[in-house]
C-alpha cells in the first residue's frame, strides 16, 4: 500500500485506489503513524489512547482489533503482527510518499483526537523545519556555484514556508544582493525584523544583522544604480562555470575553516569570464564577512615596481579591520607605495617586509581575501611579497586568487603556480570555452520564444562564430534579442596558433562584429560617451578623466559608469575603468571615434578644472 502523504492524504494499493474501509480516517491515521514510529511498532494502550482514548475501554479494544482485521485482510496476514501488547507494521506492508512539496497531511483531522492532533502538528512543523533546511542548504549550494537565479527561487520558496526562518531569509538576501538587487535585500532583512518582533518578541541574530550591514555598504566597486534606465539588461548568468566556481568558493572556504593560507589561480584566454569569476568570488566572499582587495593590473605596470601593491592599498588594505595592529614603520611603507595618502611618513622598511605584517594584522581580525586580476602584468616585487605572505602567515586565513592570461611569460606567477599543492594549499583553474549545452542554455535565457529546433540553430552558429567565448556569445544573444540577423555562417577562426587577444578587429566574423555595433547603439547616450572616451584613453582610465572627456556632470557619469559595468564592457577597480576585453575596444575605437573625436577627447581628459569650479 503506498499512502501520500504531503498535500491531501491519498492511498493506493497495488496501483489502484484502496478499498474505502482503509481509507476510513482512523484506518489510515494508524499506518501512517505506525509507518512512522521506532520498528514501526507501538502497544496497544498507546494506539488505544490515540486515536480510541475518547470510547469506553472495550470498545476502543474492539475498533483496535477490529482495523488490524481490515489491514490483514486486504494486505496479507503479515502486513501487521501482535506479540503480546505490541502491534508492528511490516516494513515492506506500507510505503509513505514524502517526496514532493505541501504540508504534512494537510487538511487531515481527525475531531475528538486531541493526542494525535499534537502529534500531526508536531510532524508538521519537523517537515516543514527540513524542508526548508533542505530548501535553503539547496539555495546555498546554487548561489555558491553561480546559479543565482535558481537560488533565489528556493529562498524565496523557503522563506514562503517559515517567514520567521533566519537562515532562509539570509539565503534570500545572499541571492538578492548577488542579482544586483541590494534594496530588496535590505527589504527582506526588515520584514524579516518586523515578523520577529510581532510574532516571536525576538530581534534578528547578530549574523543576520551582519550580513545587513555588508549588503548595506555594497559588495563590488560599483553597481547598476536604481536610477538606470529600465531597458538595461538583466545581467547575464554565469552559465558554464559552475564547477570553477565551486572548487574556487571551497578553496576559499577551506582556507577560512582552517586557517591556513592558500593561492588559487584562474587560467583562460581574454574573454573567458576570468574577471567575471573574480568578481563573484569577491561578491561572495564579502557576503561571508571576508575583508577583500580586489586590483587589476594593466600592461603599463609590468615594469613598475609595487604597482600591484598599490592597486591593493587603494582598494582599501590600509583601511581594513586590525590593520592598525601592524607597527607604525609597516603602516608607512605599505601607505608609501601610494601617492594619493596623506598619512605617508618617512621608515627604513621595505614594502615587502611591511606586507606580511599589516597582512597579519588584518588576518587577525578577519578573513583576508588579495584578488589579482590580469596578474600576467603584476610587477614582480608585488608578486613576490604576496607569495613571500603565504609562506610566512601559516597558521593565519589569507587567500590569494589570481587571474592570469594562458600561456603567460611571467615568471614569477609560474613560481607560485609551482607551490600550489607542495608548500601552499590551494587550486590552479583553467577555463576553456563555452560548451554547447551552455550556450544553449545563454539562448534559453536571452531569447525564450524560440522552440527547441531554432534554439539549436542558433546555438550551433553562436558556438561556431565566437569560438565559444563567453564575452562574444553573450554580445551575440544580446543582439539577436534585439534584431540582429546573423546572415551567412564565417569561417573557422581565430585561425590556428591564435586566441583572441592576437586578433584585430578585421578578422572578427562579420556576426560578432555587428552584434558589438548592435548592442552600443542600445547604451544610453551617455554610457555611449562614455565608452568611446575609454577607448580613446589609456588601458586604464580614471573617473575624473571619463568626466573631464566627456563633459557630463557627476550624476549622469556615475549613471553611465554603472551601466557600463553592469553589462560587461567595463570593468572597475579603485584605480578606474578598463574594457573587459581589448578586442572590445579595438571595435568601439575603430568604428565609432573618428580622429577628431579621438583628438578632442585626450585634449578634454588631460585639462583640470579652474578655480572658479
Amino acid at each position: 500500500m503506498r499512502i501520500r502523504t504531503l498535500g491531501a492524504i491519498s492511498a493506493e494499493l497495488d496501483a489502484a485506489v484502496a478499498p474505502p474501509e482503509l481509507l476510513w480516517r482512523k484506518h489510515l491515521a494508524l499506518l501512517v503513524y505506525l509507518a512512522k514510529s521506532p520498528r514501526r511498532t507501538r502497544s496497544r494502550e498507546h494506539l488505544i489512547g490515540l486515536l480510541w482514548g475518547d470510547r469506553p475501554e472495550a470498545s476502543a479494544r474492539h475498533s483496535l482489533n477490529e482495523a488490524i482485521r481490515l489491514v490483514r485482510r486486504h494486505l496479507g496476514d503479515g502486513a501487521i503482527t501482535t506479540v503480546g501488547q505490541q502491534v508492528t507494521l511490516a516494513a515492506e506492508a506500507v510505503h509513505l510518499d514524502e517526496d514532493g512539496q505541501g504540508a504534512f497531511l494537510d487538511g487531515f483531522a481527525i475531531p475528538g483526537c486531541s493526542t494525535f492532533e499534537e502529534w500531526l502538528a508536531a510532524e508538521r512543523g519537523a517537515r516543514q523545519r527540513s524542508g526548508v533546511d533542505r530548501l535553503t542548504a539547496r539555495a546555498d549550494e546554487l548561489l555558491a556555484a553561480g546559479a543565482v537565479a535558481e537560488g533565489q527561487r528556493l529562498a524565496e520558496e523557503a522563506v514562503a514556508l517559515a517567514p520567521t526562518s533566519e537562515p532562509a531569509v539570509r539565503a534570500l538576501m545572499r541571492a538578492l544582493a548577488l542579482a544586483g538587487q541590494r534594496a530588496l535585500a535590505l527589504q527582506a532583512c526588515d520584514a524579516l525584523g518586523r515578523r520577529l518582533r510581532d510574532e516571536l518578541d525576538a530581534e534578528p541574530e547578530p549574523e543576520t544583522r551582519g550580513l545587513r550591514d555588508r549588503i548595506h555598504r555594497g559588495l563590488g566597486t560599483r553597481r547598476r544604480s536604481e536610477a538606470s534606465a529600465d531597458d538595461v539588461p538583466t545581467r547575464p548568468p554565469l552559465v558554464g562555470r559552475e564547477a570553477e566556481m565551486g572548487v574556487l568558493g571551497e578553496s576559499v572556504r577551506t582556507a577560512c575553516i582552517r586557517r591556513r593560507p592558500a593561492i588559487a589561480i584562474v587560467e583562460g584566454e581574454s574573454g573567458s569570464g576570468k574577471t567575471r569569476i573574480l568578481e563573484e568570488i569577491a561578491d561572495r566572499a564579502r557576503l561571508a564577512g571576508l575583508t577583500v582587495m580586489l586590483t587589476r593590473s594593466i600592461p603599463s605596470e609590468a615594469s613598475e615596481s609595487w604597482s600591484a601593491l598599490a592597486g591593493l592599498v587603494r582598494a582599501g588594505l590600509m583601511d581594513s579591520p586590525g590593520v592598525l595592529g601592524a607597527s607604525p614603520s609597516a603602516f608607512a611603507a605599505l601607505a608609501g607605495v601610494n601617492p594619493e595618502r596623506d598619512d605617508r611618513a618617512p621608515t627604513d622598511l621595505t614594502p615587502g617586509r611591511a606586507l606580511p605584517e599589516v597582512l597579519r594584522a588584518a588576518c587577525e581580525e578577519s578573513p583576508v581575501l588579495l584578488i589579482l586580476d590580469d596578474a600576467q602584468w603584476s610587477d614582480p616585487a608585488t608578486l613576490g611579497a604576496v607569495a613571500a605572505s603565504t609562506r610566512d602567515l601559516k597558521s593565519l586565513p589569507l587567500v590569494v586568487l589570481l587571474a592570469v592570461r594562458l600561456h603567460a611569460d611571467a615568471p614569477s606567477l609560474d613560481e607560485m603556480r609551482a607551490r600550489i599543492g607542495r608548500e601552499v594549499e590551494g587550486v590552479c583553474v583553467r577555463l576553456g570555452p563555452l560548451e554547447p549545452n551552455a550556450i544553449a542554455s545563454l539562448a534559453a535565457i536571452r531569447l525564450p520564444h524560440l522552440d527547441a529546433e531554432d534554439r539549436d540553430r542558433l546555438t550551433r552558429r553562436v558556438l561556431a562564430d565566437s569560438a565559444g567565448s563567453p564575452l562574444l556569445a553573450v554580445e551575440m544573444l544580446h543582439a539577436v534579442a534585439h534584431g540582429l540577423n546573423l546572415g551567412r555562417a564565417a569561417r573557422g577562426w581565430p585561425e590556428p596558433g591564435r586566441t583572441l587577444d592576437d586578433t584585430i578587429p578585421a578578422d572578427l566574423p562579420d556576426a560578432v562584429v555587428s552584434a558589438i555595433r548592435v548592442n552600443f547603439r542600445r547604451l544610453s547616450a551617455d554610457a555611449q560617451s562614455a565608452l568611446a572616451a575609454t577607448a580613446a584613453l589609456a588601458d586604464r582610465v580614471s573617473e575624473d578623466a571619463i568626466r573631464r572627456a566627456t563633459g557630463l556632470p557627476p550624476e549622469r557619469a556615475n549613471a553611465a559608469l554603472d551601466e557600463l559595468e553592469w553589462q560587461r564592457w567595463l570593468v572597475a577597480d579603485s584605480r578606474g575603468y578598463a574594457f573587459s576585453a581589448r578586442l572590445i575596444r579595438d571595435v568601439v575605437a575603430r568604428d565609432f571615434l573618428t580622429a577628431g573625436q579621438r583628438e578632442r577627447i585626450v585634449r578634454l581628459a588631460s585639462t583640470t578644472a579652474s578655480p572658479s569650479t
